[in-house]
C-alpha cells in the first residue's frame, strides 16, 4: 500500500513508519521539520491543518494516518487539535482517498459503560487537556461517514519498549494486565495500527491496544 503518514516524526508515527515500511509498504512520512524518522523513507514537510497541502500529498495514496499530537505548549490544545483533525479530513476528502486512520488517546476509553477514563478521580491533571483534545477529537470523527476512519487508542501508558507481537485489541473498554497495569509499547502498538491498515478490521469505529 502506499501510506501518507502525518505526525510521523513523533515517538508513535515513527514506530508506525518502520513497522510499515518493514511490511513493505511506501511510506511518505509528514511532519513540520520533514526529516526522515527511518532511514530510506521519503519524507516532506507540511502542516497538517493545510487541507489544501494534505490533499496534495494525499493524492493517490491508498490510506492516509495521522499520528499527530496535541499542541503541549501550556496553551488548551482543545480547539487548535480539532482544527487539525477537520484540515486533515477536508484534504483527505479532496484528494478522494477513502481511508484515515488516526492515532487516538486513552483518556476517553470506558472504565464502565459511560464512564471515561478521564473523568475519574485521581486523572493526572498535567493529561487531562491533551484527554480531552482526543476525546473531542473522536466525536468530530463519529460524525463521519467520509472517509472511512478508524481510530486506535493506546493504554493508559505507551513508552518507546520491546517488539513482542503479543497484545490485545478491544474496542471501547479500558484494559488492563493482571497487575492491572494498562501498558503496550510504542512498537507493538504500531504493529497493531499496521494490522488494521492491512486488514480494515474496524472501519468508522474505535479500537484500542493493550497488553
Amino acid at each position: 500500500m502506499k501510506l501518507v503518514l502525518f505526525g510521523a516524526t513523533g515517538m508513535v508515527g515513527s514506530r508506525i513508519a518502520t513497522e510499515a515500511s518493514a511490511r513493505g509498504h511506501q511510506v511518505l512520512a509528514v511532519s513540520r521539520s520533514g526529516q526522515s524518522p527511518v532511514p530510506g523513507i521519503t519524507a516532506t514537510a507540511a502542516d497538517a491543518t493545510d487541507a489544501a497541502k494534505v490533499a496534495d500529498l494525499a493524492r493517490g495514496a491508498d490510506v492516509v494516518a495521522s499520528a499527530c499530537v496535541p499542541p503541549r505548549d501550556g496553551s488548551d490544545p482543545r480547539g487548535p487539535f480539532l482544527a487539525l483533525n477537520e484540515g486533515l479530513v477536508a484534504g483527505v476528502r479532496a484528494a478522494g482517498v477513502g481511508r484515515l486512520l488516526v492515532v487516538g488517546g486513552a483518556g476517553g476509553l470506558e472504565v464502565a459503560p459511560g464512564q471515561a477514563l478521564s473523568d475519574q478521580p485521581g486523572f493526572p491533571e498535567a493529561y487531562l487537556p491533551e484527554a480531552l483534545a482526543h476525546r473531542d477529537a473522536l466525536a468530530y470523527y463519529r460524525t463521519l461517514d467520509d472517509p472511512d476512519w478508524t481510530y486506535v487508542s493506546p493504554a493508559a501508558e505507551i513508552a518507546p519498549g520491546k517488539r513482542t507481537g503479543r497484545f490485545r485489541v478491544g474496542g471501547d473498554e479500558f484494559m488492563t494486565d493482571d497487575q492491572g497495569r494498562s501498558f503496550v509499547s510504542a512498537e507493538d502498538y504500531a504493529i497493531a495500527f499496521v494490522d488494521e491498515l492491512e486488514q480494515h478490521a474496524h472501519p468508522r469505529t474505535r479500537m484500542s491496544v493493550a497488553y
